[in-house]
């Protein structure tokens, strides 16, 4: 049964015990828990690293030199690589200078050379070239030829067979024959040469170009030949004493 004392509850003899035995245990609980704690804390502390000055710096110094080295790499690299650009841009431009100057120096010799080069005149044709003479054999042939030529450079008339028949009958082709017994001659003008002609008709009859000497057999037979022209049309015509 319980029993009160001013307002509390009073208790039994054998809850008394319990009590203190449970206060004096929660009490050694909790010394030991103090304890423990205490012993934890002690043992969770760090203790303090050893701080040695010199090494750290040394170890700092290198690490900034490494990175300065690098820096310092890096700067001069690109210096070197802006010094190439503009080494190459100076190199292009002093080229491009060169090439603008050259070219407008070739434009102006080109200019001043077609300003002083005066029109140059095209060249006369080349006269052509003459033919070399026409040889000519020194025999009765060859004096008949070159008298046709003549002839018929001058517009005279005749054929070979009818000079050559004419020439056979009056000299037998003797260009120094001389007829000293005909009526000229009895004249005192006698014929002669290769178409017997006497000297007053042969000056008459003479054709430029050839000689006046009246036994040369080219210039006999053209101024002979020249007469017969006038007189009879042609020396082919010509059968007789003429």
């Amino acid at each position: 049964m319980r029993s009160t004392i001013s307002g509390y509850t009073r208790l039994p003899k054998a809850h008394k015990i319990s009590v203190a035995t449970l206060a004096a245990a929660g009490a050694a609980a909790v010394a030991l828990g103090v304890a423990g704690n205490a012993a934890a804390a002690d043992s969770a502390t760090v203790k303090p690293v050893a701080w040695n000055a010199e090494s750290f710096g040394a170890t700092q110094d290198a690490e900034l030199a490494k990175e300065l080295d690098a820096i310092q790499g890096k700067a001069a690299a690109d210096a070197a690589a802006a010094k190439t650009a503009a080494d190459a841009k100076a190199k292009a431009d002093a080229d491009a200078a060169a090439k603008a100057k050259a070219d407008q120096e070739r434009k102006e010799q080109a200019a001043s050379r077609s300003a002083d080069r005066a029109p140059v005149k095209p060249a006369a044709p080349a006269a052509p070239a003459a033919p070399a003479p026409k040889a000519y054999a020194d025999n009765l042939d060859g004096w008949i030829n070159q008298a046709l030529d003549i002839m018929h450079a001058k517009g005279i008339p005749g054929s070979y067979e009818g000079v050559k028949r004419n020439i056979m009958r009056e000299s037998t082709g003797n260009p120094r024959a001389i007829n000293g017994w005909d009526v000229n001659a009895v004249n005192g003008v006698p014929s002669k040469g290769l178409l017997q002609i006497i000297d007053p008709t042969f000056k008459a009859y003479h054709v430029d170009g050839t000689s006046w000497d009246i036994y040369d057999p080219v210039a006999n037979i053209v101024a002979s030949c020249n007469y017969a022209a006038d007189k009879y049309g042609s020396m082919d015509n010509v059968n007789s004493a003429y």
